[in-house]
């Protein structure tokens, strides 16, 4: 007997059923009805699995949590995954080509254009489900398209493949008989992102570092006849010498290595729960925000990444966008000598600006574009530097992305030059994204959190070492600070008048959130716990003090929101090899430097995991208001 006829032995059943389905009595009788939602909607997930660990995360929330529901759920499955963090097992299931540096999935070629999404589909209210056979069939609702049919027990959910954007016309039958149909079309959001390390997630790999619980590593020691350097903790692995080839090989990794880009990002979780929380909506999503990026080179112009590796990004974060907009088709390269430097007010942008564009009839539609930049473009590493490097540093010598300082008058300088970037900015989301003039408000720009604010909101982190016991190098100034966080403040100002100016939704809410939440922010001694000591594990001869580094946990919920110099020691651990040290960076014995990177270039002073949950949840809420918006308009 085939799997499509219903059985002899639940022939009564089906007549009950039927007769139910007909009958009219003063009782009231649930009518069938079908339920249904996208399988995976979160499509830069290649395993179905993946996205539906983060859907039912969130359906686990209580009322209350539901707030804020990017932050509940980092802690909720930060809890279940105390090691690794969640990101490690999915981090190589992704529609992304880390060698072509390219959006797109290895087993189909329709990511940034779909062409269908399978649904899951359930029916409702229909007696005795579980002794029934129910007919599934859908109809394409646009001309041309084949349909299809499935069978199985009327109490089994069934996936079934609806074409896109048109959708399908479904039809459930019993016995040939219609019970129930519906209309299934997904509304599949296509969210664009783009910026700096606060936009890639920088500080928090994907696939943290691991220590050793015996080993420990000597950095030399700070000068000549200086202070010794040694019982640090050590990484996993048989290695021999700091920075040597089995050494390198358990780095840290990351979705985009170059750029430290993660999974972890503000506005990759964006994304990921606009997906997860409309069961018709799928999202996909293409991001290249890149680590020590700014408007000019990285955004317009190529910029090779914070990591050095033997692919670094090969276009402009403007470009790859609009090539992915293009899909399988080439973009066109387009010469804009005139269009974008402002008269004269934005010079690198003059004469020889090549950049990637897709003609309007071929780009696909955009529906947010979520921005985070700015900070580089006004040198607000170097203002950092300033307030957190000892004045007797190397670094302040040795120049660099870190080692470079500058106070508040240099910042001005650069702040004054800002507003005339973030409006060239404006006009290539226009010109070259197709993003209308009169839908600007799609563009979402991120505010950053303050970095060092006490509960209050007005005292700032007191002078010291507190989280930054690393390497001599690092001693805050409280005065310094207070210089860097005026320039932040004004920076914040020049962001959000900017925006009004060019339409966009300026997201700032998250950060009163901040607050308490800085750098200083735990226990100095007698921690309640590692996750809130802001001390650096060190072998003291005899044992590992505070604690061993092996039960160091990336991702545990914390009070502190930034990643402390000992914090990025711990977690991204950036090294180098020595031939690189060597070749590139010109240093010939200079262990000590590979202690400075990897405190400073592993994330220091961004953002952790719970900070980008919070910056992701205030954009989620301005993201529904602007997609409700348009959704009723076009009703």
């Amino acid at each position: 007997m085939g799997r499509g006829m219903v059985p002899r032995v639940v022939l009564g059943a089906l007549g009950a059923v039927l007769a139910l389905l007909t009958l009219h009595t003063g009782a009231a009788i649930a009518e069938p009805r079908i339920t249904w939602r996208v399988e995976n909607p979160f499509r830069l997930f290649t395993r179905p699995s993946d996205t539906e660990v983060h859907r039912a995360t969130y359906q686990d929330l209580g009322e209350a949590e539901r707030t804020t529901p990017v932050l509940a759920a980092e802690r909720a499955l930060a809890r279940r995954h105390p090691g690794d963090g969640w990101a490690a097992g999915m981090m190589d299931h992704l529609c992304w080509s880390t060698e072509r540096n390219r959006y797109g999935c290895r087993n189909a070629t329709d990511y940034l254009h779909p062409r269908a999404h399978r649904v899951l589909l359930t029916l409702r209210d229909v007696p005795d489900a579980d002794r029934i056979d129910c007919t599934w069939l859908t109809a394409p609702l646009a001309r041309g398209g084949l349909g299809g049919s499935v069978t199985a027990r009327c109490d089994e959910p069934v996936t079934l493949s609806v074409p896109y954007p048109a959708g399908a016309r479904v039809t459930v039958e019993i016995g040939g008989r219609e019970i129930a149909a519906t209309n299934a079309k997904v509304n599949d959001l296509l969210v664009v992102a783009m910026g700096d390390s606060f936009a890639s997630g920088e500080g928090n790999p994907d696939v943290p570092v691991r220590f050793s619980r015996e080993r420990r590593a000597d950095y030399g020691s700070v000068g000549f006849g200086g202070e010794p350097l040694a019982g640090y903790p050590a990484r996993v692995g048989p290695w021999r010498s700091i920075g040597d080839s089995a050494f390198i090989k358990n780095n840290a990794r990351w979705i985009d290595q170059a750029c430290h880009r993660s999974l972890y990002s503000h506005q990759l979780r964006a994304a990921l729960q606009l997906a997860i929380e409309d069961p018709h909506r799928a999202v996909t999503f293409i991001g290249y925000a890149c680590s020590g990026a700014e408007i000019v080179d990285g955004l317009f112009r190529r910029y090779k990444g914070h990591e050095w590796v033997p692919n670094p990004p090969d276009l402009s974060q403007l470009s790859a966008i609009a090539q992915a907009q293009c899909g399988p088709n080439r973009a066109q390269e387009v010469e804009l000598p005139e269009a974008y430097h402002m008269r004269g007010r934005i010079p690198e942008l003059k004469g020889g600006l090549v950049m990637r564009r897709c003609d309007s009839e071929e780009a696909r539609k955009i529906d947010l574009v979520l921005v985070s930049v700015g900070g580089n473009d006004i040198g607000f590493a170097r203002l950092l530097a300033n307030a957190v490097l000892s004045d007797q540093s190397s670094l302040r010598s040795l120049g660099g992305w870190f080692g470079q300082v500058h106070g508040f008058l240099a910042a001005s300088d650069l702040l004054d030059g800002l507003e005339a970037r973030l409006l060239s900015l404006k006009r290539a989301v226009h010109g070259l994204l197709h993003v209308p003039w009169a839908e600007a408000d799609r563009v979402m720009l991120v505010a950053y959190p303050s970095l060092a604010l006490l509960p209050d909101g007005r005292q700032i982190c007191p002078d010291g070492r507190a989280g930054m016991t690393v390497t001599p190098d690092f001693v805050l100034s409280e005065n310094r600070a207070r210089e860097s966080m005026a320039a932040g403040e004004r920076l914040d100002a020049v962001m959000e008048d900017t925006s009004k100016q060019n339409g966009w939704t300026y997201v700032s809410s998250h950060r009163e959130q901040f607050r308490g939440r800085g750098i200083c922010a735990g226990y100095t001694e007698h921690a309640f716990s590692i996750a809130d000591d802001l001390r650096l594990p060190r072998w003291t001869g005899r044992r590992w003090e505070p604690f061993n580094p092996a039960d160091w946990q990336a991702y545990v919920p914390r009070q502190r929101w930034f990643r402390t110099p000992n914090d990025a020691f711990m977690t991204g651990n950036f090294h180098v090899s020595e031939s690189l040290i060597q070749k590139v960076l010109k240093l010939q014995g200079f262990t000590s430097f590979q202690l400075l990177l990897a405190s400073i270039y592993s994330g220091a002073f961004h953002p952790t995991a719970e900070g980008q949950a919070a910056m992701a949840d205030a954009v989620v809420v301005e993201a529904r208001r602007v997609l409700a918006k348009y959704a009723a308009q076009s009703n």
